[in-house]
């Protein structure tokens, strides 16, 4: 008997798209199917995050390199595609195994009630002991709902199925602290407690197919054991690593007493990987979701007593308000930095030396994301007013809050170790600024 575990196991386009003929590679794909079926008759449950349909694409239609223009991207898209859940259902069913397709796009979470329907979607196969594999659905993606990368969109699914585990298959066994192929000296990562602390090579950019690479990895092991998800790289090409690592840590229990049959002596070496640890207080459901599901349509900036105040639980007053960017609209999400005061001397149009102005200092660190109640321009006008004082400035109080606490989610890290936002989710370039001290600042600094 083994411990049952969630596993999300992303395989990226050049694992199982050759870059040169775009046939698929069907040695790889044959053997994760079969290391699939190994996890679940040990009990486990397996999804699948699986690139490689515009790969495909390019093989079905005959085409030597991956077009420029979206529209041409996005039909590859739609016609490699079905022929890539062809050959996942073809090969799985050679083990009476069911799969099921599931095509997500950032647009399909930022509304939570859609996140919650593929939430619960995803449970409900696993729980019929299906195999679900996700994609993005490029077909429909543009910029501005992708995720950028299915590191990113499997980070995210591995905490809508709350997976004890994320494996991110690469191109090599572990990460290491110099290029291998450069450095012989070159050591291997074997665990990951602070990602903060990590001192990794990361140079191996994404394939001419695919849009990964390392970096995009550890921005997904960020995400992932922020959510409670312990994250594994490992080589893709041995796709059997993976029931390895699992019998490893999982070995078998005895069903009486819940102990370890064999011991650590007995146990054979895993194979090479990286162990990312995942977070002694991860952020789950609602939170994650207004952390990692919305895109942030601009930013507050407050001061370090609401910042407390959240911390122990309090809603985001006006009073703490001290400064708004971006245009967005009533319940959108938002970015909250931290900023300081400081008194900085500056000469009077008098010449008076002794005068002085408060600035905000943008060097603020983010703390986390909120849903607001009120819209850029209507924060921007009760900033640092008390609740009373709503009414008064803006005709109406839809609330004493800015944001309600439910409605904001905290990085549990400091800035420097948190989460980084993908690249799918970042804020546009242009964004109107309501608060213009804020754009007159940076524009003095």
């Amino acid at each position: 008997m083994k411990r049952s575990t969630r596993l999300t196991v992303v395989i990226g386009t050049s694992s199982i798209v050759d870059e040169i003929t775009h046939e698929p590679i069907l040695s790889i794909l044959s053997l994760i199917v079969e290391t699939a079926i190994k996890l679940r008759r040990d009990g486990h449950r397996v999804v699948i995050v699986s690139s490689g349909a515009i790969g495909v694409g390019l093989q079905r239609m005959n085409m030597p390199k991956r077009p420029k223009h979206l529209a041409q991207v996005q039909a590859l898209a739609a016609i490699g595609q079905s022929r890539l859940m062809s050959i996942w259902d073809s090969l799985f069913a050679h083990m009476n195994q069911p799969v099921a397709q599931i095509l997500l796009t950032r647009n399909d979470i930022a509304d939570r009630i859609q996140y919650l329907n593929a939430q619960n979607t995803l449970a409900e196969t696993l729980s019929l002991g299906v195999v679900p594999i996700v994609n993005e659905n490029d077909t429909l993606a543009v910029s501005e709902i992708k995720f950028g990368d299915n590191d990113t969109l499997s980070a995210i699914t591995a905490a809508m199925v709350h997976a004890d585990y994320l494996f991110l298959m690469t191109d090599v066994e572990a990460l290491y602290d110099k290029n291998p192929r450069k450095f012989p000296d070159a050591q291997p990562i074997l665990v990951v407690d602070d990602i903060d602390a990590l001192q990794a090579d990361v140079s191996s950019a994404g394939s001419a197919l695919g849009t990964g690479g390392m970096a995009t990895k550890i921005v997904a092991a960020r995400l992932a054991t922020a959510a409670g998800t312990s994250t594994i790289i490992t080589k893709s090409s041995k796709p059997g690593n993976i029931a390895a690592v699992i019998r490893h840590l999982h070995p078998p229990v005895d069903p009486e007493t819940g102990e370890s049959i064999s011991t650590e002596a007995e146990s054979p070496a895993p194979p090479l990987h990286t162990r990312f640890v995942p977070s002694s207080s991860p952020i789950r459901n609602r939170a994650f979701w207004i952390l990692h599901g919305l895109a942030p349509h601009g930013t507050i900036y407050i001061d370090r007593g609401a910042s407390n105040a959240l911390v122990n639980k309090a809603g985001l007053l006006p009073v703490g308000v001290v400064g708004v960017e971006g245009n967005f609209a009533q319940q959108e999400a938002v970015r909250l930095v931290v900023v300081d005061k400081h008194p900085l001397g500056r000469l009077s149009p008098t010449g008076d030396s002794s005068a002085t102005a408060m600035h905000l200092v943008l060097k603020g660190e983010e703390i986390g994301r909120a849903v607001v109640n009120y819209s850029a321009g209507e924060v921007a006008r009760i900033k640092g007013l008390r609740s009373g004082d709503i009414i008064g400035t803006l005709g109406y109080a839809d609330s004493e809050y800015v944001a309600y606490r439910e409605n904001v989610s905290l990085h549990n890290t400091s800035s420097a170790s948190r989460p980084e936002t993908p690249s799918g989710f970042r804020t546009p370039a242009k964004e109107r600024t309501p608060d213009s001290s804020i754009a007159d600042l940076r524009a003095g600094q």
